[in-house]
């Protein structure tokens, strides 16, 4: 008995749930909409407080620091709906995900060490000694390092490569040396980061938009059957 009692029970409040007043399930609606779009915008802060995390510890060059803050940015981003507007050459996208960042003291940490490591090759062959310029890879980066903060070149950029080269090939017999250069240093691809996020997740967010979705639908086939009804009743009633 007590089990009949219980499906009864279910059966009224599903009956209930079925013909509640269209106009409170239009305040449903709203209320999902508002709430869903306040979880995104959450996300998104949350979202760019650990890619500021990451970017803080690259400017402090903490190794340790900047695997860990990625992982959890990846990590966040995997499992949440992160909705961005990413601006590329004046025009705006909506993206899923954090957009491009780059690690660019990182970067420089590694590119300045694969050239401090070719100039010890260098020096240990005996090439710096016997070159009347002396230390031309310093030479080099000294000029180099003073444009990229003149024109806010970042480190990565193909200029402040191509500074480095034209800069280098003014010295006798720096052909190989260049080419050595090119050869060393690392891909900048390495250091660029851009994490996808799911059009759609379980989260909260996610579960919000997706109870919004089901009232909008709910709402939609109510006022398609309400049509239909009117006017057939209309045809009907003018046909007879």
């Amino acid at each position: 008995m007590g089990g009949v009692s219980k499906k009864k029970k279910s059966k009224k409040t599903l009956l209930k749930i079925f013909h509640i007043n269209t106009w409170k399930l239009f305040l449903v609606l709203i209320l999902l909409v508002f709430l869903s779009a306040t979880l995104l915008r959450f996300d998104h802060i949350k979202m760019t407080e650990l890619r500021e995390a990451v970017l803080t510890a690259d400017e402090r060059e903490e190794k340790d620091k900047i695997l860990s803050s990625l992982n959890e940015l990846r990590n966040f981003t995997l499992k949440h709906i992160i909705f961005n507007i990413l601006e590329d050459n004046g025009q705006q996208h909506i993206i899923f995900g954090t957009g491009p960042f780059y690690l660019e003291h990182l970067y420089i940490h590694d590119a300045k060490e694969a050239i401090a490591k070719q100039q010890a090759e260098i020096e240990k062959q005996g090439t710096t000694s016997q070159n009347p310029n002396g230390n031309i890879y310093a030479k080099v980066a000294k000029i180099c390092d003073g444009k990229a903060r003149i024109y806010g070149w970042p480190y990565y950029d193909s200029r402040y490569l191509s500074c480095y080269t034209t800069e280098l090939a003014k010295y006798p017999s720096s052909e190989s040396l260049i080419t050595d250069l090119e050869a060393i240093l690392p891909l900048t691809e390495s250091y660029r980061f851009d994490y996808s996020s799911p059009i759609w997740y379980p989260c909260a967010s996610g579960i919000t938009i997706a109870a919004a979705i089901i009232i909008a639908l709910w709402i939609v086939i109510r006022i398609i059957c309400w049509l239909v009804t009117t006017i057939a009743l209309f045809l009907l009633n003018h046909g007879k």
